[in-house]
């Protein structure tokens, strides 16, 4: 059946509060958050674009279900967040499904080429994988990912997600605010590659906020895609162009390597943290690292510490520094990471042995991996991670149940800085995440695919669905999970305070602190010795839907850090 959407019920929509996890609960005043959670019944997206977030209701609204949405949105910010994502990047997925009530993950992650081995880097000279260039690219998963959503769970086909990505492509969009800012401070990077400058600046500049922007060669290939699938993609046309242009470069992809990559679907893993169950994606991803800060934080009293308290903060971040650890010396291909390996890193009795190690009073020196058999390199991985991390995350919800949450990604501000000739595609840099470290689980090796900083999440609540949600932002994601969860669970927030409160991250030996907390409190932690930074900017975006199954109300929170909307009908 399809619904529509009046004027008149858009802004009952809009308009509509809560100020807890149930209507009435707190009044509608609320200092911890700037806007309302945004409430409907029928269908739900949260996005970091209102375009994107548009384009899916309108899905919704026609009679699509949550993944249709999630998928046609996804590619709408392949186009108008380059920037963050687009079509040369990689892609993960967690997908309920309401008829069978399974979780399922989605693992769409691309591996290395064939030509990616340790001699050849050597040969090179590199002691580290380049952080830009051919050299950091490997297999774009996103277009494999969308097909593959929609085939599994989708109702409309990919030529009907991807119609309005392929419009704005080709007729242009206006820029906003955030994502201007980004575009500027790349147009340096962007003007070392001369197809790079050609397709995303303008007259050698980035384009400003509200300028009309077009990347007709985009939309091109977007329409290849459209009418011949992924294996357009893949094997046809634009895997010879893209190969084509990356030999010129002296890259390491064949066209072999695009037409064996897959889509993977994989068990979710979880952790229960105070009666809530959440799921997050296993290696390659760094999910685990959320699921053990979170084991970790669970032998406190959070909630008496009090919301971003010295005490809290100060666990907090010893519990990310233990799990970054572990993450150091053991993320890697899931092939190389044991079953073994991964159930000691989430058990419980592992994390209270490692609480163990945590003074109250102070910041520890250091902390080493877990001795969990051989730690290859005791956690001395040469990947640094990336400071802010380019990505885009969104949600969406149905009104018959079905919940997805997709998070898509360049890895740096416009990847690896390489445009694949005159497709418009620009190619992500995610093979920089291997070490060439020997031994290493993480070391590169041809069809590997590297340690990845993207994790969607989604909490469960008996059995079912309560909150999906993510935080993009390469290594914020895993701790402003925690940090999410805490705020929902510990501290009673809804949707919307859970992912706007100020939080904190910790950076290599640094821990940055978003200016609303105060002065005493990063006084304090100095005094335990953190080192206290600003880093505007670095705190990551939160999307997130929350799911009442009483009233089979949805609510939906979307993060002031970026452009984005949570809208629904």
């Amino acid at each position: 059946m399809r619904r529509t959407l009046t004027g008149l019920a858009l802004a009952s929509v809009l308009m509509t509060t809560i100020s807890a996890q149930h209507p009435g609960d707190r009044p509608a005043a609320n200092p911890r958050s700037t806007r309302s959670v945004v409430v409907a019944q029928h269908g739900m997206i949260a996005t970091s674009q209102p375009l994107a977030s548009a384009a899916g209701l309108r899905v919704l609204q026609e009679g699509g279900n949550a993944i249709d949405a999630a998928v046609t949105a996804a590619a709408v910010l392949a186009v108008v967040e380059p920037t963050m994502n687009g079509i040369g990047g990689d892609l993960f997925a967690l997908v309920y499904d309401a008829k069978t009530g399974r979780l399922g993950g989605l693992n769409s992650s691309g591996r290395a080429g064939a030509k990616a081995t340790p001699q050849e880097f050597a040969r090179r000279g590199l002691t580290r994988i380049p952080g830009h260039g051919p050299l950091a690219i490997t297999v774009p998963g996103t277009v494999a990912g969308w097909a593959e959503l929609l085939r599994a769970h989708g109702t409309i086909t990919l030529a009907r997600a991807l119609a309005p990505a392929i419009a704005y492509a080709r007729d242009g969009f206006p820029v906003a605010e955030i994502v201007a800012g980004q575009w500027k401070n790349e147009e340096k990077e962007l003007s070392q590659d001369p197809w790079a400058a050609n397709t995303f600046l303008v007259a050698g500049h980035a384009p400003r906020a509200g300028e009309v922007f077009r990347n007709p060669r985009l939309a091109r290939s977007l329409d290849a895609i459209a009418s011949g699938g992924a294996d357009a993609f893949y094997k046809g046309e634009l895997a010879q162009a893209i190969v084509a242009d990356l030999d010129r470069r002296d890259g390491l992809l064949t066209r072999n390597d695009f037409a064996t990559h897959t889509a993977d679907w994989v068990a979710p893993i979880s952790t229960n943290y105070r009666g809530v169950d959440l799921y997050e994606l296993p290696p390659n991803t760094q999910g685990f690292v959320a699921l053990e800060m979170l084991n970790l934080l669970e032998g406190y009293d959070v909630k008496a510490m009090g919301h971003n308290s010295a005490d809290y903060l100060h666990v907090l971040a010893e519990a990310k520094r233990i799990a970054f650890a572990d993450r150091g010396a053991y993320l890697a291909d899931p092939a190389h990471v044991p079953d073994a390996v991964l159930r000691r890193l989430l058990s419980k009795p592992y994390a209270a042995e490692r609480r163990h190690e945590i003074s109250l009073g102070r910041a520890a020196a250091d902390y080493k991996p877990g001795a969990i058999g051989s730690t290859p390199g005791a956690g001395a991985l040469d990947f640094a991670g990336r400071d802010l991390g380019d990505t885009i995350y969104l949600t969406a919800a149905d009104g018959q149940g079905n919940v997805v949450s997709f998070i898509q990604s360049l890895f740096d501000s416009f990847g690896s800085g390489v445009v694949a000739g005159d497709t418009g595609i620009v190619l992500h840099n995610r093979g920089s995440g291997f070490t060439l470290q020997a031994g290493h689980p993480n070391q590169v090796a041809a069809g590997k695919r590297p340690l990845h900083t993207l994790v969607p999440a989604m909490a469960f609540r008996d059995g079912k669905p309560w909150v999906s949600f993510g935080v993009m932002g390469g290594d914020m994601q895993g701790q402003g999970h925690a940090q999410v969860i805490v705020n929902l669970v510990d501290f009673g927030m809804n949707i919307q305070e859970a992912g706007e409160a100020a939080r904190v991250r910790h950076m290599g030996t640094s821990l940055a602190v978003e200016s609303a907390i105060p002065a005493s409190v990063r006084d304090e932690l100095r005094r335990r010795g953190h080192t206290i930074v600003d880093a505007p900017g670095a705190f990551g975006g939160f999307q997130g839907i929350m799911i009442d199954w009483t009233s089979r109300v949805l609510m939906g929170g979307s993060d002031p850090r970026k452009d984005g909307l949570a809208i629904g009908f």
